[in-house]
């Protein structure tokens, strides 16, 4: 079988698992907006409203609802100018790109294996390109990939991954072509140039050249015929780009009005590392094992210290067996690596919100993961007898089609607002959860469903939270107004006046006195209070 013919083969495979995932997300199509960042991203942003030159250079120039990712908002832009708000426009291009991030995982597959078994046709060929295939879908339509592709503003996911992918895809080919003695230099700048992409996309492929670097080590093997310093030379382009987008974000986004890093002072390092070492297991678990997956893993106030500490003592000591067998193990501790340091961004060591971890996260750091499982599978099944080879095919058909109709149902989770805040409430009640799921309610003209809700959020509240209960004094209020409940909503207003006498809350139990037929206003003056936090604001997003 020729080079070219073989290429071609792991193309088709590339189109077969893209079309595949298509197929497995085109129910995301059906999904509305949330009430979760969509705001701000797109119903409310008036950014993406013209797409021209100056949009261009404001999206370039400044952070917008909190984060500098200028490639982002101009495919929102786009989005806009031919689906206007028509949430399935925005879903589609998501599941587009997905598809193709899914092909690109196959042909990354396969600049890695360089072919090996395919080039002697027959069944050998056979099972490569289905390992091919299977990485592709391992990591295509795995459950974990649903919440990049069917929340509308993980476009900066796909997108990313669009370009991260395709960056590393040229590297693998720069260094197969250096291989042979020819010039490798276009290629080479062709892959920085998509490097660079990634980043005005999402930040989160800052650590790319590191990855590369294990990606030299193992299973590129590089270090045979070159030292580590040179191999660290030749990145030396690639993490100025990672620098440069460190300063950056770092500099914008101290512009806005977004509290972006949590401070030490309410965030201490210990309970950092803790908090860090159960997400890595909790990730773990999901690639292994994906049920009970939503939108929204809230710190736990408290941090439960011993039940963390347990999980961050379990992944350290994966991290030194893994080390100590290196040179035996060299795959896995590749692999590991590799899921990893992508992963470090998104750790709580730089916390950015009050989630502790997200299905979202893993979207870069599952493409090693599902590669080698593919290889490992593969390898299983060329070393059994014929019956058993039938077990593995049978087994194999299970596992994809269970993963296909997981992420199908986990889908519906993002039909809109109230589904989404559902599911976070069926496995982890939270305050934070009822409160979204309450503003939904509210939004939809569900008065009293607000008011439920608002209340399970008050009965809720973490001690962490409790400098800000008046705002949910206040919008339980508002709703309680708006179901005809004017005397449970003075009270209420009362009540946080008591706390913040906010000018908006003695308006607002004016126009409730009002309600009550009386034309006295009452009023309550607070002397020596210091603010306590917003009015009529959102708790703080999860970025």
């Amino acid at each position: 079988m020729s080079v070219k013919r073989g290429l071609h083969s792991a193309g088709a495979m590339a189109f077969v698992a893209g079309i595949i995932c298509l197929l497995v997300y085109l129910r995301a199509l059906f999904c509305g907006f949330v009430n979760y960042d969509d705001p701000d991203y797109v119903l409310n942003n008036p950014l993406i409203r013209t797409l021209d030159w100056n949009m261009v250079v404001q999206a370039f120039r400044e952070p917008h609802a909190g984060w500098w990712m200028p490639l982002t908002w101009i495919s929102f832009a786009v989005d806009y100018r031919f689906w206007g708000l028509n949430p399935a426009g925005y879903h589609l291009t998501n599941i587009v790109l997905h598809a193709l991030n899914t092909g690109l995982v196959v042909l990354i597959a396969d600049r890695i294996l360089l072919g090996q078994g395919a080039g002697g046709g027959g069944q050998a060929a056979r099972l490569y390109y289905a390992t091919l295939l299977l990485a592709g879908l391992l990591w295509g339509i795995h459950p974990l990939r649903v919440e990049s592709v069917a929340w509308v503003v993980e476009r900066k996911d796909v997108l990313n991954g669009l370009f991260t992918f395709s960056s590393a895809l040229c590297y693998l080919q720069y260094v197969r072509v250096r291989e042979t003695g020819k010039s490798s230099s276009s290629v080479y700048i062709l892959s920085l140039v998509l490097f660079a992409c990634s980043l005005l996309a999402k930040s989160i492929s800052v650590v790319l050249p590191l990855m590369l670097l294990v990606l030299d080590y193992y299973p590129l093997r590089r270090l045979r015929n070159a030292s580590f310093a040179s191999l660290v030379a030749e990145k030396v382009p690639f993490f100025g780009f990672s620098a440069l987008m460190t300063i950056i974000t770092i500099s914008l986004t101290g512009k806005n009005s977004f509290v972006v890093l949590i401070s030490d002072e309410m965030f201490p390092w210990y309970e950092r590392l803790l908090v860090s070492g159960n997400a890595i297991l909790q990730y773990l678990r999901y690639v292994l094992w994906p049920a009970g997956i939503t939108p929204y893993h809230i710190i736990p106030d408290p941090v439960p210290l011993v039940p963390y500490a347990v999980a961050t003592v379990l992944v350290a000591a994966i991290f030194v067996l893994l080390l100590w067998y290196m040179r035996s193990t060299v795959w896995g501790a590749a692999t590991w690596l590799l899921f990893i340091i992508p992963l470090l961004p998104v750790l709580s060591f730089l916390q950015n919100g009050d989630q502790g971890y997200a299905a979202r996260f893993t979207y870069l750091p599952s493409v090693a993961p599902s590669i080698m499982a593919a290889l490992l599978i593969s390898f299983l099944y060329s070393r059994v007898e014929r019956i058993q080879r039938q077990v593995v095919l049978v087994s194999l058909v299970l596992l994809l089609s269970g993963y296909a109709v997981m992420s199908y149902r986990l889908i519906a989770a993002w039909d809109n607002g109230g589904t989404m805040w559902t599911r976070v409430i069926d496995y982890a009640p939270s305050s934070a959860a009822y409160w979204r799921r309450a503003m939904y309610h509210f939004s939809s003209g569900n008065y009293q469903s607000a008011v439920t809700d608002y209340t399970a959020a008050i009965e809720l509240v973490t001690p962490g939270w409790r400098p800000f209960l008046h705002n949910y004094y206040a919008h339980r209020a508002e709703a309680l107004m708006a179901a005809g409940n004017y005397d449970a909503a003075v009270a209420d207003l009362t009540t946080a006046i008591a706390a913040y006498p906010h000018p908006a809350y003695l308006s607002l139990r004016r126009e409730a006195m009002r309600g009550l037929g009386k034309e006295r206003e009452v009023l309550m003056n607070v002397e020596g209070k210091e603010p306590l936090g917003w009015y009529f604001e959102p708790l703080p997003e999860v970025r």
